[in-house]
Parts: C-alpha cells; structure tokens; sequence
C-alpha cells in the first residue's frame, strides 16, 4: 500500500483519472494532489466536471485502459451487459455525463441496482455523487499501485 504523494506529474494523474483534463493540469499544480482532488473537482465549473467523468469508459462497454477492464470485474453475461448499456444510455440522457462508481472488484451485476437507484436522484446529487466517485477510483488505483 502506497501513502499519498506530496507531488505527482500531469501525466500520473492522468492515467489515474483516465485522461490528461483541465482538472488533471490544476492537480499537477499542487502539493498533495490526490490530498486536495475532492475540493478541486468541486471547484470546477459544470462543464470541466463534465469533462474528467466523460473521461471514464462505461461500466460494461469498452474500456479505455487495461487498467479499467481489470477494475471492471470478469461479468460478461450478456443480459447483463445489455442492462448495463441500456441504463448507461439513460443515465447519460437524464444527467448528461457518465455514470462513475467505484467498482472495487464488484461483478458488474452488482452495478446494476446502484444505477438504477442513482437514476432516482437530482442531477446535483449525483454530479457530487459522481465526482465523489471518481477521485475514490483515483485513489483506490494509486493506493493499489
């Protein structure tokens, strides 16, 4: 178990948080960036959140690093993974930016009841939801090494 960082480049934190964003630029710029990553990202602006969530591939779609995959989980049934583009799909149509949630190894049937219950909420609560997600994912990955 690594302890967090008192400085990581642009390019560390872009493979944690799955791409090279605005976000990801202001967090290079400080000491303690994975420290300091839940009150940045609640800082920017609707559409720099937008953008570091859009960022993550889909539960159950194509993943944008092997490192993703792996978090994913092994679940490839096919009902499953036609729930998971489905709900994905209407998740995206109601809020207007990706579903995140930290997986942790879960089989991705047991996403399926927490999208569906995060499709109830506010679009508020969930972009902070989302959010919270996201910078857990983060950590979970530099922790994991």
């Amino acid at each position: 178990m690594r302890e967090l960082p008192r400085q990581l480049t642009a390019e560390q934190l872009a493979e944690l948080f799955e791409g090279r964003t605005h976000f990801v630029e202001l967090l290079a710029q400080r000491e303690d960036p994975l420290a300091h990553a839940r009150e940045v990202a609640l800082q920017l602006s609707e559409s720099e959140q937008r953008q570091v969530l859009d960022a993550h591939p889909p539960i159950g779609g194509r993943t944008a690093s092997a490192r993703s995959a792996r978090e994913q989980g092994t679940d490839d049934d096919p009902a499953v993974l036609a729930e998971l583009a489905r709900l994905n799909a209407s998740y995206e149509a109601r809020f207007g930016f990706r579903f995140v949630v930290f997986v942790n190894g879960r089989p991705r049937r047991e996403i399926l009841p927490i999208l569906e219950e995060r499709l109830r909420r506010t679009r508020e609560e969930e972009l902070a939801t989302a959010v919270d997600e996201l910078v857990q994912i983060a950590l979970d990955r530099w922790v994991k090494g």
